[in-house]
């Protein structure tokens, strides 16, 4: 941030309102600059053409934009691209655009670093830095928009929650930015199109629920058994399975949408007929469907994705038990894009 100028993309659009009427004026004037800022996307006061050149320079003297950078541009050889985003502050996240013959989605990252310990995951391996800003999340969408039209011809058509970072620990801005990105002066986009992922924060996912929100919810479960979920995700000795359930509950009671549970099975790990019982137990306490997800190595091998024989023995299982579930190849690992691996080598 330039020292003395505030972000202008702070301020609510009535702010902006009252901002021209203190200078003397119109109202209006904070509505067209709003729809520079967030419809079209404008990272420069100079390109608010519909606003006179005197109130241009009224603005730069008072207010910055501080606006993303995609820092570097990777294309998978399989579409995917990741994008290396600087922040105002130097600070480096990751976002991807996943292509496939039916949809094209943005992966986006909501902090940099993260808040939680996941074992199986780089971006756990850093530092929490800070949580990203409302915009910071909504310009990695725009970019990742401008992007799919450029390079595979067609929209944005989906947002998930799934890249650096824990969504429910920046709780305020991450729905602040879904504001932006389904309003219509903003990008428009309906909710039922964005899925946030978390780990399991069981007091912020009954939060969820009581401010009524329209998008999907995806768990990172990877195991239904509490020691084991322990042994992935050392987190989960604070956020128990039982609490998680009667988070996930109250979550289907208030909103009816069910949950997707994302499950990464590994060697020696997760994949016995337990592990396998566990996890259609669980499933049975709120409607919902498995995600069962590649595992993408990121080290020394101490977690090694399951036998196919093992996926199967879980698809067969889930299916007996009409429990929905679908096997998801990742995309981009030859760029690191793929789930897990983000992890900022910048």
């Amino acid at each position: 941030m330039i020292a003395g100028k505030k972000d202008i993309r702070a301020l609510s659009k009535e702010e902006l309102r009252q901002f021209f009427e203190s200078i003397g004026e119109k109202p209006f004037r904070g509505n067209q600059v709003y729809e520079w800022l967030w419809a079209k996307g404008v990272h420069s006061f100079e390109d608010m053409t519909n606003v006179s050149l005197e109130v241009r320079q009224q603005l730069e003297e008072k207010f910055t934009i501080n606006h993303i950078q995609v820092d570097t541009l990777q294309k998978s050889k399989d579409g995917t691209i990741k994008n290396a985003v600087r922040l105002h502050d130097g600070l480096v996240v990751e976002s991807v655009l996943i292509p496939t013959k039916k949809r094209t989605t943005a992966c986006v990252s909501s902090q940099v670093g993260c808040s939680l310990d996941c074992k199986f995951c780089a971006t756990a391996r850093l530092k929490r830095m800070r949580n990203l800003n409302p915009d910071e999340i909504y310009d990695q969408v725009v970019a990742i928009h401008r992007e799919s039209l450029l390079y595979h011809d067609r929209p944005l058509s989906n947002i998930v929650f799934m890249g650096m970072g824990e969504p429910l620990m920046n709780y305020k801005n991450v729905l602040e930015s879904i504001d932006k990105i389904t309003a219509d002066e903003g990008l428009g986009m309906s909710p039922k199109r964005i899925t946030l992922s978390t780990s399991g924060v069981p007091k912020m996912i009954m939060k969820l629920a009581d401010d009524g929100v329209k998008f999907k919810l995806a768990v990172s479960l990877h195991s239904a058994i509490q020691e084991t979920r322990e042994q992935i995700m050392p987190f989960a000795k604070s956020f128990t399975l039982v609490d998680l359930r009667e988070s996930l509950e109250y979550w289907f009671a208030k909103t009816k949408s069910r949950i997707t549970y994302e499950y990464v099975v590994w060697k020696g790990i997760n994949d016995g007929d337990v592990d396998i019982d566990a996890l259609v137990k669980f499933c049975k306490y709120v409607p919902c469907k498995v995600n069962l997800i590649e595992y993408n190595p990121i080290d020394d091998g101490e977690f090694q994705q399951a036998g196919n024989d093992r996926i199967q023995r879980y698809i067969e299982r889930l299916d007996a038990h009409k429990i929905p579930v679908t096997v998801r190849r990742s995309r981009g690992k030859d760029i690191d894009a793929a789930c897990g691996q983000l992890a900022n080598k910048h």
